[in-house]
């Protein structure tokens, strides 16, 4: 389990074919922030652009770490298979703060970011999330937008069905210290929607004669 409160902004420093075949994943070397790898072990759980992943190897002397991604995981994910910035997030203790809420790490979908601007001192961000995850969506309610943590300000169904739109304020504290800050209009972004909201949805159309 993940907070999304980003703990370090890492960055991809290398990707490697794991084979020549379609159904082949990436091997990634990820350059950590200084001191981050100190507590971390091999096999540990740790969220990169919000997709969970496992530490392969480690070498906390070069400050890097290794995972290994599925082709599945990486047709279904955006930001794993080249190099650039990425956020970092170790997987959450017992006795951590909750100071986001809730993630588990497993992408739900991809959005497309269609507006990200300076509004004052804040940015406001769109991001156009598809129609099968627009019913997760809701006003103040909880979005993981690549691994961060975020709330929703204003959400709009486009009348033609093809998603809905959230904006979201992000501020500077924000934007300086995860990757969101490299994003533009256009970019593709893994969407996470809110664990609870999710199990609601299942409980409430569930059939009835098997309640």
């Amino acid at each position: 389990m993940f907070t999304g409160i980003i703990t370090g902004m890492g960055r991809i420093a290398a990707v490697h074919s794991l084979g020549d075949a379609p159904g082949h994943g990436k091997r990634l070397t990820i350059q950590a922030p200084p001191a981050y790898l100190d507590d971390v072990s091999l096999g540990d759980s740790i969220a990169l652009n919000g997709a969970c992943m496992t530490v392969t190897t480690l070498s906390p002397a070069q400050q890097q770490f290794t995972i290994d991604i599925s082709a599945e995981s990486l047709s279904k994910t955006a930001g794993l298979d080249a190099i650039g910035p990425i956020n970092l997030e170790k997987a959450l203790r017992a006795n951590d703060r909750l100071g986001g809420h809730l993630v588990s790490g497993h992408v739900d979908g991809l959005g497309s970011v269609t507006h990200f601007a300076q509004v004052g001192e804040s940015w406001e961000l769109r991001v156009l999330a598809p129609p099968e995850l627009a019913r997760f969506l809701a006003y103040k309610g909880s979005i993981v937008v690549n691994g961060v943590s975020l709330t929703v300000n204003r959400i709009a169904d486009l009348p033609d069905g093809s998603g809905c739109e959230m904006s979201i304020n992000l501020i500077p504290h924000t934007v300086q210290n995860t990757a969101l800050g490299h994003l533009r209009a256009g970019s593709s972004v893994n969407l996470e929607v809110d664990l609870i909201a999710r199990y609601c949805e299942r409980m409430l159309n569930f059939p009835a004669a098997a309640r």
